[in-house]
Formats: C-alpha cells, sequence, structure tokens
C-alpha cells in the first residue's frame, strides 16, 4: 500500500484509539465531517494542513505528516543554485555603474581617498538605514536596481580607500548585497536571492568577517523552508550554529531550524530551537552590539513572532492566532511588509480556528497593502489562506473577500 494511501486508515485508528466519533473529529478541527470521512475511507487526499491538525489533536508526533506527499513547491520558492559572482567585476565597471551616487556625494577618488573615506562610509550607512526602512513601504522591484548599484559602488570604492577603512568599506559593502538578496527573494527571483547572500559572505570575508557566510546559510534555510523542505532548512540552519559563529547568527539560525521541524510537527525539536533561539537573541552581545542589525529591525520580539508562526504549522491554530495577535500590535505602523507578512499568518490561524469571519477582517485590511508591498513570500500564505477559507465558501464574508484575494494571486503584469 502507497504512503498516501496508508493515511486514511491510520487516521481512523488513532482517532478510534482517542474514543472520538467522526462528528466530535469534524467538530474539533474545525472540518466538514463529509471530507474527513472519504479521506478515511482513501476516497479523498489529506492536505498537509489538515495532516498537522490532526497530528497535533491525536498526538501523533508527526506520524501523519509523514504519510502526506506534499504539493509542488510554488513557482519562485525552490533553492537554485546562486549566480556567478556579481560584484567581482573590472574597477572601471563597478564604479561606472555608480557614477550618478559619485557625483551626488560630491567625492573624488585617488589622492583624496583617505580624507573623503570617513564621511562617505558615513553616508553610505545612513542611506543604508533609510533604504531598509523604504523596504518596509516599497516594491521590492523598484529598490533593487538602486541596492545593487550601491552595493557594486562601494565594493569598488573599497579597492581605492587605504587599508586602514577598506575593511569597513567592505563589511557595509556585504549588508547592503545581503539586503539586496532579501529584495530579490521578495521579487520571487531565488537565483538572484542566492547569488546575492554569497556576494554577502564573499565581501564580507574580504573586510575580515569570516561568519556572514554562515548567515548566507540561514538565508538559503529561508528559501527551502518556503519550498516546503524541511528537512533542507533544518540541515541547513544547524550548519549555521557552531560555537565560534556570533550570536545573533546562531539566534537566528535556531529560530530558522524551529520553524523547519515545526514543518514535520517535530514539537518537542521545535521547542527546543525556540529556546535556543531566544537564549542567544537576548544575549547582552546580540543587543549592545552598534553594527548594522542582522536580520528583521521591525518585530520586536523574532523569537516569540516564530513561536505563533511555528504553532500554526504544528497543527495548534488557537494557539498560533493568541500569540500572533499580541506579537503583530506591537509591529509599527509603517512598517507594512512586516504587517503583511505576520498579518496573513495571524489571518490562516484564526481561519484554521474556526474564526472565519475574523480572519477575512485581519485578511481585507491586509490585501489593500500589498500593492505597496508585492511579496512572493507573503503570497504562498495568501494561497494558503484561500485554500482555507475556501471550505466556507457559503460564508458571506468569504465572498465578499474572494475578489481581492484573486486580484493580489493573479500573475503580476509587467
Amino acid at each position: 500500500m502507497s504512503v498516501h494511501l496508508r493515511f486514511g486508515p491510520e487516521l481512523r485508528r488513532l482517532r478510534l484509539e482517542a474514543g472520538l466519533s467522526l462528528t466530535e473529529f469534524s467538530v474539533a478541527l474545525t472540518y466538514d465531517k463529509g471530507h474527513l470521512s472519504k479521506v478515511e475511507r482513501g476516497e479523498r487526499s489529506a492536505s498537509p494542513d489538515l495532516a498537522r491538525r490532526c497530528d497535533a489533536f491525536l498526538g501523533a508526533n508527526g506520524e501523519l505528516q509523514s504519510l502526506v506527499v506534499r504539493p509542488e513547491s510554488d513557482p519562485g520558492t525552490a533553492e537554485s543554485p546562486a549566480a556567478p559572482s556579481l560584484w567581482a567585476v573590472g574597477r572601471r565597471a563597478v564604479l561606472a555603474a555608480g557614477t550618478g551616487s559619485l557625483i551626488d556625494l560630491g567625492l573624488k577618488l585617488g589622492s583624496q581617498a583617505s580624507s573623503v573615506a570617513d564621511p562617505l562610509l558615513t553616508s553610505f550607512r545612513t542611506q543604508f538605514d533609510q533604504l531598509r526602512e523604504l523596504g518596509q513601504s516599497t516594491s521590492p522591484r523598484a529598490l533593487l536596481p538602486l541596492l545593487e548599484t550601491q552595493t557594486r559602488t562601494l565594493a569598488g570604492l573599497a579597492a581605492d580607500t587605504p587599508s586602514a577603512t577598506r575593511a569597513p568599506a567592505l563589511l557595509l559593502a556585504s549588508r547592503f548585497a545581503e539586503f539586496t538578496g532579501w529584495m530579490a527573494q521578495e521579487a520571487g527571483n531565488n537565483d538572484a536571492a542566492l547569488g546575492w547572500t554569497g556576494e554577502a559572505a564573499e565581501l564580507a570575508r574580504a573586510g575580515g568577517d569570516p561568519y556572514l557566510g554562515s548567515y548566507a546559510l540561514v538565508r538559503r534555510a529561508l528559501v527551502t523552508f518556503y519550498g516546503g523542505d524541511a528537512a533542507g532548512t533544518v540541515t541547513l540552519a544547524r550548519r549555521a550554529q557552531s560555537d565560534e559563529i556570533p550570536p545573533r547568527i546562531r539566534g537566528l539560525a535556531a529560530q530558522q531550524e524551529a520553524q523547519g521541524h515545526a514543518l514535520v510537527g517535530d514539537e518537542r525539536a521545535c521547542r527546543r530551537s525556540l529556546d535556543r533561539a531566544r537564549e542567544l537573541l537576548d544575549s547582552k552581545d546580540v543587543r549592545s552590539s552598534a553594527e548594522p542589525v542582522i536580520g528583521t529591525t521591525h518585530v520586536s520580539d523574532p523569537v516569540a513572532m516564530a513561536t505563533g508562526w511555528c504553532l500554526h504549522d504544528l497543527g495548534r491554530p488557537k494557539a498560533a492566532a493568541e500569540v500572533l495577535d499580541r506579537e503583530c500590535r506591537r509591529i509599527p505602523p509603517h512598517a507594512l511588509r512586516n504587517r503583511t507578512r505576520y498579518g496573513f499568518r495571524r489571518s490562516l490561524a484564526h481561519a484554521a480556528s474556526g474564526e472565519v469571519e475574523h480572519a477575512c477582517a485581519i485578511a481585507g485590511e491586509l490585501l489593500g497593502m500589498m500593492p505597496a508591498v508585492p511579496s512572493a513570500t507573503v503570497n504562498s500564505d495568501i494561497r494558503r489562506l484561500a485554500r482555507e477559507l475556501s471550505r466556507s465558501r457559503s460564508s458571506r464574508a468569504v465572498s465578499d473577500l474572494q475578489p481581492a484575494l484573486a486580484r493580489v494571486l493573479a500573475p503580476a503584469q509587467d
């Protein structure tokens, strides 16, 4: 018997062992009784979401999820080979790419490089902070050309500065490259995302920081996570957690590992990873660092937010909704990208809990923001929300929301 066909009989066995009638079970899961009956008889396939909820409710520790074959990854979310080197090009070409920025800054290279190095880095650091803020309310495709130019410009300038100021320039360029990679992923281009993340690690090594390469593993783990590859997510995240790596990177890696464990229903391993992330990200060294922050800067408690995210994937939508309700209220109003990212996961948790009208009210507000901050990664949760709500087609709130959902999920017109 195939893995797929074993799911139904195993679900029925576990349900009966728990002493539950099919009616009681359907009410507990907020799933249609007839649908569950067909799943148990092997007449309908179980979705990963249903398997997660059954696992959590029956305490099957991921056994049922292992019997569900995941759907193919959404286009643009599977891991792809890294793109060839983007910054290691000829000096003349690099400087040509950033000529406009250099003129605007009134800078001259050569003999004056030493005297302008500090003002230049200060200016670029200010630009970096501004661009990260802009990334919360602007289309990633609109930002990418500017980010690419600034990264190449700063990397090229580093080659013309004295050795004393070269390292800081390269390190700042690595932060530009890392953020460029994230915006590329948000735009749906995983090849470019992985390529720019690799460039960030290369620039950091050239500047004397050997550790950003470990964060590149965390970014790769995020790509595999959105592609539904739990094993790949966990493997990559674990590689970024050796003791010599800075606590911030290790903490983010532990957080990503937790999300990988949640995908397969391993709650114990997920909780351990979240506890480790909390310990690392709350360390004094992380909180006192003056360097540009790696990872999100608009979520006050990333581990709490990740916990809410994981609880949904573990099949505990009500607990997830409680956490996400609390944490989403703490996101700054201007951080539209993070408000949509975690807000749709919050809506999804409420929908899975049977609170369909509340879920639609949350999603309705967020869908209005999406044209300003389109996101390939957020769209993966919007698709899940659409599937969840499709089970409540008779709801007036769902019917009213459908046109807005369809507009956001329609293929982008270039």
